[in-house]
């Protein structure tokens, strides 16, 4: 999904020199693999959006998984950006880095100061190494590495699998296949009282395009929207925009994950950026596309 979008973006910005593999055409779990691709194409500016990812159920089931896969990419994509003297990295990262209780909003300072949450504490430790990897090549090398962290993403090519995607086009699949085949409720994992921060892709990707053209410091950056609802308001605004006319169903006995998870962008935004997307009309903008087949 990110990776989509920042080529959509570097395409319209007119762009043609482009690297591109896919997960199958390039493994880059294997250092081999990756040490040969930089020798082979050289190339000058890097974009690190590959990762391994899920929701809430997929984190904790393959914690294994999302902490060695995730090691894996970030460490041979960063070093070998560094031997082959890559002239800009952008690492992006998780608001899942920061602490489960950290103060409201998360500002980019709250990074190590407490525990994480235990869910997705794999994940979160990969994306941690991730950023001080990026901060200290910069550091010691000199090189032009820096990070963002986005906050929850949602957009075309997203992940819609029911085990493990996101919560919102998790529950954009579910209210859709209840008003198909008429069914009477639709569960929602948990209380309802998380509340969550949303970010439209795109809106990531000018983000990513911004930062890589206008700051160059090794200091990762907060890439959100600056508004926040709970996941029921998120439920009621997809089944709203679904058109169900059934009723919400919440299992207490699934977890709720962090309670709060509001990221503080003002220094991304004191630098220029500002997010474009209503978060109902770019929710009905991929409704519309992926179930409607409206393209």
């Amino acid at each position: 999904m990110v990776g989509s979008a920042i080529v959509r973006k570097l395409k319209k910005e007119g762009y043609t020199n482009l690297l591109l593999r896919t997960s199958t055409e390039l493994d880059l779990r294997r250092q081999l693999l990756v040490e040969t691709f930089f020798e082979q194409e050289k190339p000058d500016y890097v974009f690190l959006a590959a990762a391994k990812v899920g929701g809430i159920h997929a984190n904790n089931v393959y914690r294994a998984d999302f902490l060695y896969d995730n090691l894996m990419i970030q460490n041979n994509v960063i070093h070998q950006s560094y031997v082959h003297g890559v002239k800009k990295l952008l690492f992006l990262g998780s608001s899942c880095i920061y602490p489960k209780m950290a103060t409201q909003p998360m500002k980019e300072a709250s990074l190590l100061t407490g525990p994480l949450e235990q869910t997705n504490e794999p994940y979160a430790i990969a994306k941690i190494a991730g950023i001080k990897m990026v901060e200290n090549y910069a550091r010691q090398y000199g090189c032009n590495f820096t990070a963002a962290m986005p906050t929850n993403l949602y957009g075309p090519n997203d992940n819609y699998d029911l085990e493990n995607s996101h919560v919102l086009p998790a529950l954009m699949r579910k209210f859709h296949e209840a008003k198909v085949n008429n069914v009477p409720t639709v569960e929602i994992w948990g209380t309802g009282s998380p509340l969550r921060e949303f970010l439209h892709v795109d809106d990531l990707a000018e983000a990513c395009y911004f930062i890589m053209k206008s700051y160059d410091q090794p200091d990762f950056l907060n890439v959100g929207s600056n508004e926040e609802l709970s996941i029921k308001n998120l439920a009621l605004l997809i089944k709203s925009i679904v058109g169900y006319n059934g009723e919400l169903q919440f299992n207490i006995n699934k977890p709720d994950g962090t309670p709060r998870k509001l990221m503080d962008s003002k220094l991304l935004m004191d630098l220029g950026w500002k997010p474009q997307t209503n978060l109902r009309d770019g929710i009905t903008q991929v409704y519309q596309e992926h179930f409607l087949g409206d393209v």
